[in-house]
């Protein structure tokens, strides 16, 4: 290889040893000119750049607390709008999170007492829902149980599914109770099978049989003195149905109070003002409510209390203090103290007839006759002559016609 083709290489390999004595020499200013900056600004770099490094200056970077920065310091505006401030995630915290709900206060149950008196309910689907609403109408009244014996599917026309007659009478010894409730026949519009024939619903043979089921069943209630609550049917959204109700109440009424019981009519709370069928209603609080489910037949639980709120009425009139909130117990010890004295002789002081107001008299009131007037009273006049006083100018009653002047006292003026 020629002399001169190791020239450029020599040249290149020269470059090296200036670039080091450069990079010494700017180490060395920059030490420099730090050793001359005050100490409290020193003191303030060394704790804001911390991983400052000598390579770091030269090349402009800058060390904040988040880590290094462009040379401008300046942050792109993207990144500026992608963070918040602490304070503004607090309240977006406090406002996603639930609100905390008071704990809720369960009423304390009353006890009932061991000899406390039992309403039986017994019927249909109705008679459950109206047991239901009878025992919250009386679950503050210690002195009061009720016993619902409802069969869903029951009724007074198929003996053969479920023997009423026959049941009722082992329910009233086994519970002794003190008055039954009967709310049935919303099953019983149907065909009824008798001894002699099959009578199809709304023939008169029908409700003869009938009329005599009825009052065969609250015979069993009557003759043992228990007093007997019928509660009527209630309009349904069939037309038909409700017609049949109806007449089905005023057979129940009939037959009820032929026998000594009483017949609870339920209509107009389950009707508008033209007795027609109604979902919602007023409730016992004078809310409306949903009174009836979607079927048009069935009780919501609303429309059970305030089918309870009729029964109720003449329930507590029966019942009497023994349905009362405030009873504590069913015998003579639970009477309220009168407040007599212990020993009554010594607190009593005899008056005496005579004397009665002790200030020495000796005649009675009204012993003396009147004293005689001379004049007579303005009511013996007006009774025994008819006469009436005159009433004072002005009053009333005063009915004199004012007094007109002559010509001669106005031209006198």
């Amino acid at each position: 290889m020629p002399a001169d083709a190791e020239l450029p290489m020599m040249k290149k390999t020269d470059r090296t040893p200036k670039i080091r004595w450069l990079v010494l020499a700017l180490t060395a200013a920059s030490l420099c000119v730090g050793a001359l900056a005050p100490v409290h600004v020193a003191e303030a770099q060394e704790q804001r750049y911390e991983r400052r490094s000598i390579l770091d200056f030269f090349l402009g970077r800058r060390y904040l607390d988040d880590g290094p920065q462009a040379p401008d310091a300046q942050q792109p505006r993207r990144q500026q709008q992608r963070k918040r401030p602490p304070a503004q995630k607090a309240v977006i915290n406090t406002r996603t999170a639930p609100p905390v709900r008071p704990p809720v206060q369960e009423e304390p149950v009353v006890q009932k007492l061991g000899d406390a008196k039992k309403i039986l309910i017994v019927g249909d689907f109705l008679a459950s829902g109206l047991g239901d609403g009878l025992t919250a109408a009386f679950e503050t009244s210690p002195g009061v149980v009720v016993e619902a014996r409802g069969n869903v599917s029951s009724g007074l026309v198929r003996d053969d599914y479920y023997d009423w007659p026959g049941q009722l009478p082992k329910m009233i010894d086994e519970l002794k109770p003190a008055m039954v409730v009967v709310m049935i026949g919303a099953n019983d519009r149907q065909q009824m099978v008798t001894d002699t024939a099959k009578e199809k619903f709304r023939t008169d043979g029908w409700f003869a049989e009938y009329r005599r089921r009825v009052l065969s069943f609250g015979k069993e209630v009557t003759d043992r003195k228990i007093p007997l609550l019928w509660v009527g049917l209630p309009a349904f959204e069939s037309d038909q149905m409700t017609a049949d109700a109806v007449q089905m109440n005023q057979l129940y009424r009939n037959q009820v109070e032929s026998i000594g019981g009483e017949f609870v009519d339920i209509w107009d709370g389950f009707v508008d003002e033209n007795s027609n069928f109604i979902v919602t209603g007023s409730d016992v609080n004078g809310q409306q409510v949903r009174l009836r489910t979607s079927d048009g037949i069935n009780l919501t639980q609303a429309g059970r209390r305030k089918l309870a709120f009729y029964v109720e009425k003449p329930a507590r009139r029966i019942l009497g203090t023994q349905a009362s909130p405030d009873l504590v117990r069913l015998d003579e010890s639970a009477l309220p103290g009168l407040g007599l004295p212990t020993n009554p002789v010594e607190h009593t002081v005899p008056i005496s007839l005579s004397d009665p107001n002790l200030d020495g008299g000796t005649e009675l009131l009204g012993a003396r006759p009147p004293p005689i007037t001379l004049t007579k009273s303005p009511r013996d006049l007006l009774v025994e002559q008819g006469e009436m006083t005159p009433a004072p100018i002005g009053r009333v009653d005063d009915y004199r016609m004012p007094a007109t002047k002559t010509p001669a006292e106005v031209s006198v003026k």
